[in-house]
């Protein structure tokens, strides 16, 4: 198993990250784990590979725009040796500053991500998928896409935390002014990464090689179903 704090280790070994905010990311780690076994306990379904990022990762429409925003976690596909894999990449930051609710919610958010990939490999999806042109068409588009919480989860606390955290797209406002104060003006490991490089594109070719759990199918299948049933009850 990779161990999920190993690039972080390595950040602070070569001095990029000072030791305060370093014992106090391994301190609060407990509350990831803590997400990962709740999510997998509520859903049925095995949380993928995580791994915390030694950076504050910012995103911005383009190189000369001066809207950005902060992305928290991210959900990366990986071909490794034709081999498909989804990986969670869960920033320094939302560890060490983010309440428990907070960080519960971007990690369940991110396995919503995680079941929509598969969803569209399964269904051969991926190689038309659209760019959107700003931050907030992008968080339009993807709180479109996602699956209905209420259908994958089984946990009420859970569901109220996604719920209060992602009404319209991902916000916290202390938890920004924190990641800003402590990490961004210490001028702590940044990096950027634009809007079209979080999209999936995959070749035919490629997805033709990926190989999924039929019985992992299936329940992305029932879960599919549910959500559109709830979605449906929404709009009448």
């Amino acid at each position: 198993m990779l161990d999920p704090l190993v690039r972080f280790r390595d950040a602070h070994s070569k001095g990029m990250i000072p030791d305060d905010v370093y014992d106090l990311t391994l301190k609060r780690f407990p509350l990831v784990v803590a997400g990962i076994n709740r999510i997998e306990k509520a859903s049925g379904i095995q949380y993928p590979v995580a791994y915390v990022e030694p950076s504050l990762v910012l995103s911005s429409s383009n190189s000369n725009s001066y809207e950005y925003g902060i992305l928290f976690a991210r959900t990366i596909p990986v071909m490794f040796e034709e081999k498909f894999q989804v990986v969670i990449q869960i920033t320094a930051p939302l560890i060490a500053y983010g309440l428990k609710g907070t960080i519960h919610a971007i990690l369940a958010h991110e396995f919503l991500h995680f079941l929509e990939l598969v969803r569209k490999i399964s269904k051969m999806e991926l190689i038309s998928d659209e760019i959107s042109g700003n931050l907030f068409e992008n968080v339009y588009s993807d709180e479109t896409r996602l699956f209905e919480p209420k259908a994958v989860f089984k946990d009420r606390v859970l569901l109220d935390h996604i719920t209060k955290k992602f009404p319209s797209g991902f916000r916290d406002y202390k938890l920004e002014d924190k990641t800003i104060k402590f990490w961004a003006d210490r001028n702590l490991p940044k990096s950027n990464v634009s809007l079209d490089s979080n999209n999936v594109k995959l070749s035919v070719e490629s997805l033709s090689k990926i190989k999924l759990d039929s019985k992992f199918i299936s329940k992305i299948e029932q879960l599919e179903e549910k959500s559109s049933k709830i979605n449906k009850k929404k709009l009448y």
